[in-house]
């Protein structure tokens, strides 16, 4: 299944991907896609449908976040050996954990803005993971049996904030609008093998990620089993899994930042597209 969540900001509704990509009405069936609604439980009623059988959404509109109660959203930092070395910095032996607030999650086509005084803001689109099952200390082996889906992220990044204002990375990726999240999650049985998806992301027009999941440092089933000896993962949370090369900190000669106008464009295989415009800071378009 492919669910999604449609509509104005504090009026979304559910939403099913049928088997021609049109948009079908939840509405009738459930309230929302929360984080219930992603457990086993939760999922097998929607199983059972038949998405043509739901009525027809012919201008969905805004996309809004695929859920509603995500509980944490954790990163993964330098999962990809390229990008470690475009960052100039060795390849962790273990898995590198940072945390995003769930203020910076926002649907995909959303506005991305700018804080104020911004110069360094950057692009990461990567695969994200959501968790369907509680997970706490899981082998690698029974770690993928935790995973509802998988999304597209673009873990949006100030680089002077993250590297150069000491402390920990997160000031600079926890900024409002710094996680596009979306277009939809596609449950784990729609990914035959999250290590085998295309990435790519666009800048302009211009092609600067092209990668795929099979170069992750660690893999999916390695992450789930990670995090959760540090921290129990509940249904909802996500785990966005690290970016492959081409981010603008990494750009020879010199790094590319974002600028009020541009439009990024990102994709995973199987996982849909995300568009955002970027704006000047302007708090109506965070909170409007």
């Amino acid at each position: 299944m492919k669910l999604l969540r449609y509509g104005a900001k504090g009026a979304e509704k559910p939403g099913m991907i049928d088997a021609r990509g049109q948009v079908r009405d939840l509405s009738a069936v459930l309230p929302d896609i929360t984080a219930a609604t992603l457990t086993p439980g939760g999922l097998a009623p929607l199983r059972a449908l038949d998405p043509a059988s739901l009525p027809l959404v012919d201008r969905p509109g805004r996309l809004a976040p695929p859920w509603s109660g995500m509980g944490k959203f954790i990163c993964i930092g330098l999962n990809y050996a390229d990008h470690a070395a475009e960052s100039g910095l060795p390849v962790p032996a273990e898995p590198v954990i940072f945390m995003k607030p769930t203020s910076a999650v926002v649907g995909c086509n959303d506005p991305v803005v700018l804080p104020q005084g911004s110069v360094k803001t950057d692009w990461e689109v990567e695969l994200g993971v959501v968790i369907g099952e509680r997970a706490r200390y899981v082998s690698e082996a029974d770690a993928m049996k935790h995973v509802a889906g998988y999304c597209v992220v673009n873990d949006v990044s100030e680089r002077e904030y993250q590297i150069e204002r000491g402390g920990t990375w997160d000031k600079g990726k926890g900024c409002d609008t710094f996680g596009p999240v979306g277009p939809w999650l596609a449950t784990a049985d729609e990914i035959a093998d999250p290590q085998a998806l295309d990435m790519w992301l666009d800048v302009n027009g211009k092609r600067y990620q092209n990668g795929s999941t099979r170069t992750m440092v660690f893999g999916v089933a390695q992450l789930v089993s990670y995090v959760s000896r540090f921290m129990t993962l509940y249904p909802g949370d996500l785990i966005s899994t690290g970016t492959p090369p081409g981010v603008g900190m990494g750009q020879k000669p010199a790094p590319v930042y974002l600028n009020a106008g541009d439009e990024m464009r990102l994709g995973i295989a199987g996982l849909g597209e995300q568009r955002q415009r970027v704006h000047a800071w302007d708090p109506s378009l965070i909170d409007g």
